[in-house]
């Protein structure tokens, strides 16, 4: 059964009147959702100087307006990890994105070629496909050789040697599709808000990324080299749209893979609502369920491997083993299920939803249907 549109209606107009007038949002025991915004290079080290621009100036002005413009929403807590004209070690970024226990850690960039290449791309940890992608990963990476001890640090880690990125522990696996995720947000942002050309999303062994355990992407919003994209990223125009465009696809990814925005006017609202008739939240031929991991590894779905939830679904999709927890077609009912799983230990879960066996979008399971 689909809900009223009418219904819908006046429930999200209440609950932004009811919202915009209650001060205390984030009172004790509700998190905030965590966004470590991270500006490649810095201090010694400049980047790319493709064009006579400096990548680290670009890059952090970029994160800087980002940051400003999340930190607008009460309920986003951002963190840099250089604020300012500061080198920062690779495992120091990663470090301060695990220990805030962060939802989100975007790396900002430019980037560049020896021709007039042009356009965005958006990167998500894993191997090299090809040669181009080795080499935009080797020039990132080249920065620990500024580092001291940096062969103990990073294990003999050498960006110059493909054997060491074949040899590369994928620690990211069971966040690679959440990451692929926000990668294609920002893709889309950067191509239909600003027209610029798409490289896509793809995969390669950043250092910076490996070693964060939480949705991680390093976005290259240009190449500084090219003539035109490079003053353009240079400007003031420039910068202050490209930080727009990622900021938009972060909030929007939020709201897809935390649903904040219904969670909490199931929470926060729902006593200011009064109909005639119930609610009604079942949604005939939709099974929802919560997505615990994402795994090359083949678990048994037993509680014991789940600590202590049940019942758990092992599903093969691609490569990968995902496990779910629950299965309903009550919307309630599965928000329930995902507090329990955050609750026990897997805060990084979120909803997901399928209809005759295939998954779509959340956000079209519950708009698929009306009364």
């Amino acid at each position: 059964m689909r809900t009223n549109p009418i219904k819908l209606f006046v429930l999200f107009l209440t609950a932004f009147v009811f919202i915009a007038s209650t001060p205390a949002q984030n009172g004790p025991g509700k998190k905030q959702f965590v966004v470590v915004l991270d500006a490649g290079h810095g201090g010694k080290d400049p980047g790319n100087r493709g064009g006579g621009f400096k990548e680290k100036d670009i890059a952090l002005n970029i994160v800087l307006q980002v940051g400003r413009q999340l930190e607008k929403d009460p309920n986003v807590k951002v963190i840099y990890t250089r604020d300012k004209d500061i080198f920062i070690p690779l495992d120091q970024r990663a470090k301060i994105a695990n220990e805030a226990k962060a939802d989100l850690f975007v790396s900002v960039h430019c980037n560049a070629h020896n021709s007039q290449a042009y356009g965005t791309e958006t990167f998500v940890l894993g191997l090299h496909r090809n040669q181009t992608n080795f080499e935009v990963a080797k020039r990132e990476n080249s920065v620990i050789f500024l580092e001291e001890d940096y062969d103990i640090t990073y294990g003999g880690f050498d960006p110059n040697s493909p054997e060491s990125y074949i040899g590369m522990m994928i620690m990211q696996e069971e966040y690679l599709e959440q990451s692929i995720l926000l990668a294609d947000f920002v893709q889309k942002k950067f191509t239909n808000d600003l027209k610029r050309n798409n490289r896509g999303v793809k995969q390669a062994g950043f250092l910076v990324l490996h070693q964060t355990y939480m949705p991680s992407v390093l976005i290259e919003t240009g190449f500084l080299t090219n003539n035109s994209e490079g003053a353009y990223l240079n400007s003031s125009t420039g910068q202050s749209k490209m930080a727009e465009a990622i900021t938009n696809a972060i909030v929007d990814y939020s709201h897809t893979i935390n649903l904040a925005t219904l969670e909490n006017i199931s929470e926060e609202v729902a006593a200011e609502i009064v109909t005639s008739e119930p609610v009604i939240d079942i949604y005939d031929g939709v099974t929802f369920k919560v997505q615990l991991a994402a795994s090359s590894k083949k678990l048994e779905p037993k509680s014991s491997n789940f600590k202590g939830l049940t019942p758990v679904f092992r599903e093969k999709e691609g490569k990968l083993y995902k496990y779910y927890y629950g299965a309903t077609s009550s919307y309630s009912q599965i928000q329930k299920l995902h507090q329990q799983a955050k609750a026990k230990g897997y805060p990084s879960s979120y909803v997901v939803a399928f209809r005759e066996g295939n998954k779509i979008t959340v956000n079209e399971a519950l708009n698929s249907q009306s009364k």
